[in-house]
């Protein structure tokens, strides 16, 4: 080989070499970010070790579960997902929203108020309740990926008032938003998570005393009347590089009132009625229903599996949610509400489907919620 060649050759490999070294470091600092959190350590470490629902050095669903179940491949799929024709993900339409006074509702009413996706806020017998808080404008580490519909994030972190109970229901970014949480920091009483989660708290320098991190199966006492119970769910967790060292959780939030129960994130498993039969009499169960399809339809349920798993919990009213906000599936932004309208017809389960800010009244089983997507684009 001539000189110049090997020359040519030896600049090539530096070049290369010292690319991929600087997009590694890039990475690497970018993942090391605070909004990222962190995964278990110490004695933390040791109770997920130690938990029955760890092992193979991760935590692991009831049921096996493929995140993928296409014959494409994950690469593939995202690659359509990215860059392929997806209609209607992204409603044309101005979303309607009502901006309701939070820091001035009566703390004798027994309210919830969905923001859109997984976000709620609840207050039921004196106390207040978020859930799963995303007041960014993306549900991403990055600005400019998932964002927002246009519209539908006029709720900001000074809009809530001070919350007795901050309850999370894993660690994805579209459900634990690291500004919300930063800017409710010091009106936050208590923060309820599954196994793993508080590590991210701790990092972001929330006292561990207020902290109620709890495993599948374990429960805790909240106050007088008030009691949450772990419950499982069928997904996933991970924020950076290290998946599925967190725990992906529902509850049975007990008040002196009212059993509700809190899905989070799930695909659809026996699991459901399992709870249905621990626990007799749910008043509500708030179930995702979006983001879906059937390419990982293990880790999120179809509108119809949603009806299924509150006829299973025995649920009384059903809440569905995780729609109406981000495009994180392909299906159109209204196909969520559509199908689980048409599935529960006939079926013995109260349907709810407020606007993103509307208030819903507990304890007014009367109250007539319009189908406010019909006709927009």
């Amino acid at each position: 080989m001539a000189p110049k060649t090997k020359k040519r050759i030896k600049k090539t490999m530096i070049i290369t070499l010292s690319i991929i070294a600087i997009l590694a470091i890039t990475i690497i600092v970018f993942v090391n970010q605070a909004s990222f959190g962190r995964t278990p350590s110490g004695e933390r470490k040791e109770r997920v070790l130690n938990s029955p629902n760890y092992r193979d050095g991760k935590f692991q669903n009831q049921s096996p579960t493929k995140q993928i179940t296409s014959d494409k491949g994950y690469l593939s799929l995202m690659f359509d997902f990215l860059f392929g024709k997806r209609e209607r993900v992204t409603p044309v339409s101005k979303i309607p929203v009502v901006k309701t006074d939070l820091q001035n509702i009566d703390r004798d009413k027994d309210i919830l108020v969905w923001f859109g996706h997984s976000s709620y806020f609840m207050q039921v017998d004196g106390k207040r309740i978020l859930v799963d808080p995303v007041f960014s404008k993306a549900a991403s580490p990055v600005s400019f990926v998932n964002k927002a519909f246009d519209g539908t994030d006029i709720y900001k972190p000074e809009d809530m008032p001070d919350i007795d109970y901050l309850v999370i229901s894993h660690d994805h970014w579209d459900h634990l938003d690291y500004n919300t949480v930063m800017k409710l920091k010091d009106r936050i009483a208590k923060v309820i998570c599954g196994l793993g989660v508080a590590e991210h708290f701790e990092r972001w320098g929330f006292d561990k005393s207020k902290i109620v991190e709890l495993d599948w199966n374990e429960d805790s006492s909240l106050d007088t009347g008030f009691s949450v119970y772990c419950l499982p769910a069928r997904h996933f967790s991970g924020r950076g590089l290290s998946p599925n060292q967190s725990l992906w959780v529902s509850y049975l939030l007990r008040t002196p009132s009212m059993n509700i129960y809190i899905g989070g994130d799930s695909g659809y498993d026996t699991h459901f009625a399992k709870i249905g039969e621990q626990f007799a009499d749910i008043d509500f169960a708030i179930l995702e229903n979006g983001q879906y399809d059937k390419d990982w339809k293990y880790i999120h349920m179809m509108p119809e599996e949603v009806v299924q798993a509150a006829k299973d919990l025995n649920a009384k009213n059903l809440l569905p949610v995780h729609s109406s906000k981000f495009a994180l599936g392909n299906h159109a932004w209204d196909d969520p509400l559509k199908r689980v309208t048409a599935a529960a017809k006939g079926e013995n389960v109260r349907l709810m489907t407020p606007m993103i800010g509307e208030v819903v009244n507990l304890k007014d089983s009367t109250q007539v919620f319009k189908e406010w997507w019909v006709g927009l684009e």
